[in-house]
């Protein structure tokens, strides 16, 4: 696995891919997360190899690329039809990873229907992706808040969305591994032990606020690894180590704090991360 740098998640916007490489490439990051459709783009104006380069230049790996379908909007058969060449494309930079996130309530779809629904709109997707050899990970949301206001609850633990992804059947459907949500769904590290290489497709660290409630904590409430030591991220990282994970990780942590030195100094705060992640790398013996 390695150090992946999602240069939005960290309060840093409106970087183009060639800046966030170079980003990434200065302040220790081995990937980065990308947008595909930029990457096309580049594609379109200056050949594959110049992207390749790039990153190669540079370098920085691609971690994973966003997924490129709007699946819970009207135009969501639209961006189907755009799907095969992104895919492509992605396999061709050597990046076969890209995910997405499910919404843990619905409005108007009980627990089985909304089910069905959700399968009838990933399993199109997850099919395209197999075929470019790409896999694709959903992200379960765990904090309580965000679905007990809602008539429904829907997914919000990992067992729920292992389930659904193996139910989508195409093989090639696995997690968006939060620590964050693993955490707030109110499974301990243990919980992992059940996870086989194939299960997780793209993971995300974070450590939760301190003197919180896991019922409590809200979703983009959150802190750098080892912030807190609420969360056992040395233990996270150890038991993705066991199943040979091989992915990007990413931070994160939806932190003001962070947010503010990012205004200011993308640099240092691209930094502060980079160490918060060392240090986990360091104690996880990784």
């Amino acid at each position: 696995m390695f150090k992946n740098l999602n240069t939005g998640a960290i309060g840093i916007h409106d970087k183009s891919l060639t800046e966030s490489i170079e980003l990434a490439a200065a302040t220790g990051f081995a990937g980065i997360d990308f947008n595909i459709r930029e990457a096309a783009a580049l594609v379109a104006a200056h050949g594959l190899n110049y992207v390749r380069d790039l990153f190669a230049s540079h370098g920085v790996l691609p971690g994973q690329w966003g997924l490129p379908v709007a699946w819970n909007q009207p135009r969501w058969q639209e961006d189907l039809t755009e799907l095969p060449q992104f895919a492509a494309l992605g396999a061709a930079l050597g990046c076969t990873r890209t995910a997405t996130w499910c919404p843990s309530w619905s409005d108007s779809r009980n627990f089985a229907e909304n089910y069905q629904w959700h399968i009838a709109r990933y399993r199109p997707i997850a099919e395209i992706l197999a075929d470019h050899g790409c896999s694709l990970g959903i992200e379960f949301l765990g904090p309580q808040h965000l679905w007990s206001s809602h008539p429904f609850r829907f997914i919000s633990s990992m067992g729920e969305m292992l389930t659904l992804a193996r139910d989508i059947g195409t093989g090639n459907v696995g997690l968006l591994l939060d620590a964050y949500h693993l955490y707030t769904a109110g499974d301990d590290i243990d919980a992992l032990d059940v996870l086989t290489p194939g299960d997780v497709v793209v993971v995300h660290i974070n450590d939760a606020p301190a003197g919180i409630a896991r019922q409590e904590q809200a979703d983009l409430v959150r802190c750098l690894p080892l912030e807190t030591g609420v969360i056992d991220l040395v233990g996270f990282m150890q038991k993705l180590a066991a199943i040979d994970y091989a992915g990007p990780v990413t931070t994160e942590p939806f932190s003001a704090r962070l947010n503010a030195i990012a205004a200011d100094d993308p640099v240092a705060a691209a930094w502060e991360v980079s160490h918060a992640m060392d240090r986990l790398w360091q104690l996880s013996r990784l």
